[in-house]
């Protein structure tokens, strides 16, 4: 129903308002009496097999909804109603934000991809801490970043900012340097600057009696030498484990007449390349730290094949688009099945 009816209907309308649409559309059907339990009913799948021990936590299952979906944690328990294991929330920076003009997001349906250049629109980290308050039992990790007006010299305050007003109320956090939408974040990755961003947050998590896990999410763009550079800073800061990968840069092989928006890439055109830095962390750490595997992941073989890749936990956004709802019970089957 949804690839034959609802996907084409949709896609027929500006992709930033159809996000906000099924947004409204989701929460006004979670008004209804028992729908939350009726969803539950139709796309969970509960299997022992699929339960996972990862940085301490226990998932459900090990399929995820990446950050960028809901932002500002405004719908994390009605989406945990169609079967992910976990949700990520984010990016969230210390004061709201605007992002960048529109229009910043694009489809590619030749390519089954997306392009975004949002730049971290979200209302502030103070707001989405409001709303995580009535968490109950979904399992969220608090992805972060800086604010466009924060130089990277001061990126560090904005980091921890998060960090702190989040801590009571994420099971984990994802540290963003990653995102190509935010003018220079991606120089935050080198070297010396991320082993001062990552060895400062851990001091904080590890002077607190109970501290949550800490994972780096990194560009598909690295080249081998940087990836080994990030296999270095995850010992050296001990943090907890690796998000691979974000959206690319890279347009190669595209055919869609969006290919030449600028913005971060994501969908099918990121499935090999996010594997291929997947297995290359796994096998040159020596599966060292956990790997939350995310890129291109629309069918259960491009699940099956990250987690054999050397992913601990897979997630999904683009897949979510283009596949619906539908596509983590699928996902979760096969696992089973595997």
């Amino acid at each position: 129903m949804y690839s034959a009816i609802i996907k084409p209907l949709l896609f027929r309308f500006d992709p930033e308002w159809v996000h906000y649409f099924v947004f409204r559309m989701i929460r006004r059907v979670h008004w209804i009496p028992g729908m939350g339990a009726l969803l539950r009913s139709f796309y969970t799948v509960s299997h022992p097999s699929l339960e996972r021990k990862v940085f301490g936590l226990t998932f459900k299952n090990p399929i995820g909804l990446a950050a960028g979906f809901d932002k500002d944690a405004k719908l994390y328990r009605e989406l945990s109603n169609f079967g992910f294991g976990f949700i990520e929330i984010g990016t969230l920076t210390p004061k709201p934000q605007a992002g960048n003009p529109k229009k910043r997001l694009f489809r590619l349906p030749e390519d089954q991809a997306l392009i975004n250049r949002m730049g971290f629109n979200n209302e502030g980290v103070a707001a989405a801490v409001t709303r995580l308050k009535k968490n109950k039992k979904v399992l969220i990790g608090g992805n972060i970043g800086k604010n466009k007006t924060t130089p990277n010299e001061s990126a560090l305050e904005d980091y921890l900012i998060c960090f702190e007003a989040l801590f009571d109320w994420v099971d984990y956090f994802v540290v963003n340097v990653s995102s190509p939408n935010t003018p220079n974040l991606r120089a935050l990755q080198d070297r010396e600057p991320l082993t001062k961003l990552l060895s400062a947050l851990q001091e904080n998590n590890n002077n607190r009696p109970h501290r949550k896990p800490i994972l780096l999410k990194i560009a598909p763009d690295l080249n081998e030498a940087q990836l080994e550079d990030i296999i270095h800073i995850v010992a050296d800061t001990q943090i907890d484990g690796v998000i691979a990968t974000n959206t690319t840069l890279n347009r190669e092989g595209l055919q869609d007449a969006n290919k030449g928006e600028t913005g971060g890439l994501s969908g099918k055109p990121l499935t090999q390349r996010s594997t291929e830095v997947i297995r290359f962390l796994s096998e040159k750490s020596k599966q060292a730290f956990p790997i939350i595997g995310v890129g291109g992941i629309h069918t259960p073989e491009d699940a099956l094949e990250k987690l054999k890749a050397g992913a601990s936990l897979v997630q999904l956004y683009t897949g979510f688009v283009y596949e619906g709802p539908g596509v983590v019970k699928r996902l979760n089957k096969a696992i089973i099945a595997s």
